[in-house]
């Protein structure tokens, strides 16, 4: 049987479904933009050999399942006209109309702008997605097609190129799919991108699921078989049953993360039970819970309280005749068709058919998220806000008049006062959560209700600590946007501080005539016309100095340290890996409150009978020596050794604090990165932060500040990874 991924689809195929489908489609157009489309790829051919034509067409024939309108097929033939030929918008805006150019434009790829980093273009094109999404939501769908298509073909790239997409593919298109209800995509490109993030683990679940196929469906099979049988004893009209498997992802996501066994994970198997009223369906829950028991605590109720990606269905887990628990869903034909497709399954209200204030409050997200991003200046924040504010989980909680509020999984107290309204979450002072006082940073759990308790004083407003016990990108933009409005001359006051902070932590020493050159480049990135308005988005939290530390240190370096310093002595071998005042036999420690590291510029201290202590020349115990005239003749000039650093020298120990979004997979990507670079890790310890952050420690042996800084480097590009420092103690 062929897979999805070695399905070859032509216009012939595409034009015969068509042929196929009782929906309308303009076919002439559709196969004026297939000959157009094919005429401007013509001479390109994919990775793996086959005509470029073919996944255009494929895109559209993916788009057709999922039955979109005929200028959604059209701009999906052309969708990549604009990027990788010599075609321009306006001939498409011409030839096909106003719709199918806008619908290509929020597709294109910014690939010919030049911007600074790969995280910045891929963050800018997500932005651009999401601009045109808020417009017209056709854009979205017409992308996670193609990135579906792309997955499907995937094996056919270099393999770094393979981890890169599918790591993109997890973190950011997964997330829209699933808030956007398409679960048929998210399913499939959340497996896809699996397999290549973690084959061996895919590979695993995939076996242990293939040996007990037939079992499963036998099982599948007697379940539908007894469900049917009771509604007919009922003399009740048999509804229509199907069973489903987890996927894979989803069930390495409770089993292998959680920690638990297959059979501890009781909805790997599902009987799904579609009828035609909401009526029925409760109905029909009674009839399974009478049939089989139910397990405690694992009913959940989608149709009283919808998800927020429209989702809605009854889940009940139950244990069958054989003891094998399953769950069982019971939805309407329209539940049903929405679980499935989502917001593709209602893109014509935004023709005005029906709903639409409905539609645009369901994709009020969107707008949320482009309007923080530009609250911040950081094109990189919506990368980091789509994995955090677009999490599969939500929470639903209430407000003491009932109303729902949907959050998703750790949000606090704070996250639920700003999703209510922002002078409530300026206002408050405390919040009640079923009628007890809770601290701001109680992570709410689905059912609770929140009263949030507000001050009356006109000069009350958020604390800054908020900014790192909050959860969602919308409350954190409605703190960042009180202290932006009502705190400047403070933020100036703070950010100044921090700024002078990180550089004296970072060794940088800039003239302050040609401070405003050196931070012209971030300056730019921010919007800042000052260097002021820099300070005050550092003191308010739109520029956090952790993200952009290392490129100031790399522009201070390439800028002020170009000339080779003069070194006193001639370096040589040493067993100790220092020189002391020309001498390689003088006993010497490093000094453990600022643990040098070959590179660094050193000086020693005589110490009384132990020698000479090797500190950097940035300690502040050094510092603080010189400033205050502090015995200074038992200071010596000391350099490092030709061999310090290499496999003959001492081992030369480096602290290093690792802070993540996520705990889950933190411990596995930093030891599979130290191990991959050779560095050995002699101990490492992780906790929970009170944010709900995950902070990692860990002690290296280093054999440099080059080595250093690339350990740093590698270890900020890691998924989720919010700041890797080194702690000087």
């Amino acid at each position: 049987m062929t897979s999805k991924a070695e399905t070859v689809y032509t216009v012939d195929s595409l034009i015969q479904k068509i042929l196929d489908d009782d929906k309308q489609y303009d076919l002439s157009k559709i196969i004026s933009a297939y000959e157009f489309a094919a005429k401007a790829h013509a001479n390109q051919v994919r990775s793996s050999g086959e005509p470029y034509i073919s996944h255009p067409v494929a895109v559209a024939y993916i788009l057709l399942e999922l039955d979109m309108d005929t200028d959604t097929i059209c701009a999906a033939l052309l969708h990549d006209v604009v990027e990788d030929t010599d075609t321009t918008l306006e001939e498409l805006r011409k030839l096909f109309g106003q719709d199918v150019a806008m619908l290509v434009d929020g597709v294109t790829k910014l690939g010919k702008i030049p911007l600074f980093t790969k995280e910045e273009l891929q963050a800018e094109n997500v932005r651009k997605i999401l601009l045109a999404m808020s417009q017209d939501i056709r854009v979205i769908i017409i992308k996670l097609c193609d990135r579906l298509h792309n997955m499907r073909t995937l094996q056919f790239r270099p393999a770094h190129k393979q981890r890169n997409t599918a790591l993109e593919t997890m973190n950011i298109y997964a997330p829209i799919a699933h808030r956007l209800g398409i679960k048929t995509i998210q399913d499939e490109i959340e497996d896809l991108a699996f397999r290549y993030l973690d084959p061996y683990a895919y590979a695993e679940i995939e076996h242990m699921l293939k040996i007990r196929s037939d079992e499963r469906q036998a099982f599948i099979k007697t379940i539908k078989g007894q469900i049917a049988e009771r509604f007919t004893e009922m003399e009740l009209p048999v509804p229509q049953l199907s069973g489903r498997v987890k996927s894979v992802y989803g069930i390495y996501k409770k089993a292998f993360i959680q920690g638990k066994g297959l059979d501890e994970v009781y909805d790997i198997y599902a009987v799904r039970i579609i009828v035609n009223t909401v009526t029925e369906c409760y109905n029909g829950l009674g009839i399974i819970h009478d049939m089989y028991k139910p397990i405690p605590n694992r009913f959940k109720d989608y149709i009283a309280t919808p998800k927020s990606n429209m989702y809605q269905s009854l889940h009940t887990t139950v244990i069958g005749r054989e003891g094998i628990p399953f769950e069982v869903q019971i939805r309407t034909v329209d539940m049903n068709y929405t679980a499935e497709y989502g917001i593709a399954a209602h893109w014509k209200y935004k023709e005005g058919i029906k709903g639409k204030d409905k539609l645009e409050n369901r994709l009020a997200w969107i707008r949320q998220i482009i309007e923080a991003q530009q609250e911040t200046g950081d094109v990189e924040e919506i990368v980091r806000t789509i994995k955090s504010d677009l999490a599969p989980e939500d929470i639903f909680a209430f407000t003491p008049k009932g109303d729902i509020i949907t959050l998703p999984a750790g949000a606090t107290i704070i996250d639920f006062a700003y999703a209510i309204h922002t002078q409530v979450g300026n206002k408050m002072k405390g919040a009640k959560v079923d009628g007890k006082l809770v601290s701001l940073d109680y992570q709410l759990q689905t059912g609770e209700i929140v009263e949030i308790l507000t001050a009356q004083s006109p000069d009350h407003g958020p604390n800054r600590a908020w900014l790192d016990i909050c959860k969602t990108n919308e409350a954190k933009s409605k703190i960042r946007s009180w202290f932006k409005k009502e705190r400047r001359e403070e933020n100036i006051v703070k950010g100044k501080e921090d700024l002078e902070r990180e550089f004296r932590r970072s060794g940088i020493n800039v003239p302050k005539e040609d401070l405003q050159e050196f931070l012209a480049d971030d300056m730019k990135r921010h919007n800042c016309a000052s260097l002021d308005d820099f300070y005050a988005a550092v003191g308010y939290g739109g520029i956090v100095l952790s993200r952009i530390a290392q490129r100031l240190k790399d522009n201070y370096v390439k800028t002020y340290e170009t000339t080779p310093k003069p070194v006193p002595f001639v370096p040589r071998r040493s067993n100790t890996g220092i020189i002391v005042g020309g001498e390689n036999h003088i006993d010497v420690k490093l000094a453990k409150c600022c643990n040098p590291l070959p590179g660094e510029d050193i000086i020693g201290f005589i110490t009384k009978g132990h020698g000479v202590s090797v500190h950097r020349k940035d300690c502040k115990k050094y510092v603080d020596a010189m400033e205050n005239n502090i015995e200074p003749d038992r200071w010596v000039d000391v350099v490092w050794a030709e061999n310090a650093g290499t496999a003959d020298s001492p081992i030369f120990k480096a602290t290093i604090d690792v802070v993540s979004y996520d705990s889950i997979s933190l411990l596995a990507n930093v030891t599979a990165l130290t191990a991959e670079m050779r560095i050995p890790v002699t101990s490492i310890s992780t906790r929970s932060l009170k944010n709900g952050n995950a902070d990692l420690t860990m002690v290296c042996s280093i054999g440099g500040v080059n080595q250093l800084s690339q350990l740093l480097v590698k270890l900020r590009k890691l998924p989720d990874v919010i700041s890797a420092d080194r702690i000087i103690k």
